[in-house]
């Protein structure tokens, strides 16, 4: 009967986190799309709604408390609320940067960047991909594709030193425009975040199916 009732509540537990992911998922695919057109009313809505990821992860995180306290779960049931836990807080961290990008592209529009830009579709894309990969693995508890997500994060790095560069380069030959210049390479640290953050995901991803910590490797 306690087995029972300790797997219901874990059910109940994924099914939730499975929403805040779904959430996560629609608030990066609408950075993509923000990133893509500049809409200025978009970025307003990522920002406005950030509440929404927050309260799911208070109450996925007391919930995982819970259970923790009241079942003392162990084996494979306590590795999978543990991941739970530490993947809750890494994916309110990916809202939290969310609403940095669209903070950013606020600031870029009042400040006004000339006719400069940098292309950061691809690269909001990938992470995109990224995130949706360390999920998909999370529920179906399958490691095997979360490798791929370690190489996906490499690209990003090409592409956060690409768009450095194409800063700087900007910022030398006109300096009038140098905030929003600043913010715009700001898009890509937070992009760049992001990934590290799905990285992170992959990470206990790794050690609910395998046992294997393979953190700093």
């Amino acid at each position: 009967m306690i087995n029972r009732t300790l797997h219901r509540e874990i059910d109940l537990l994924k099914k939730m986190f499975i929403d805040l992911g779904a959430l996560v998922e629609d608030r990066l695919s609408k950075v993509c799309i923000m990133i893509e057109t500049w809409d200025k009313d978009l970025a307003q809505e990522i920002i406005r709604t950030d509440n929404e990821i927050d309260q799911m992860e208070v109450q996925i995180e007391e919930d995982c408390l819970k259970v923790l306290a009241l079942h003392q779960p162990v084996a494979s049931d306590l590795r999978l609320i543990v991941a739970i836990i530490k993947i809750n807080s890494e994916l309110e961290r990916v809202g939290d940067m969310a609403v940095s990008i669209a903070r950013r592209v606020q600031v870029i529009q009042k400040k006004g960047k000339g006719s400069f830009t940098v292309d950061y579709t691809p690269m909001a894309n990938k992470v995109l991909g990224m995130m949706k990969m360390s999920l998909d693995a999370l529920v179906r508890e399958n490691a095997n594709s979360t490798r791929q997500i370690f190489i996906e994060d490499e690209e990003i790095d090409i592409l956060r030193n690409q768009a450095y560069k194409a800063v700087v380069n900007e910022l030398d030959a006109d300096t009038g425009h140098a905030a929003a210049l600043m913010n715009m390479y700001l898009l890509s640290i937070h992009l760049e975040r992001i990934g590290d953050r799905a990285c992170n995901i992959a990470e206990e991803v790794i050690y609910l199916v395998e046992g294997d910590i393979v953190r700093n490797e």
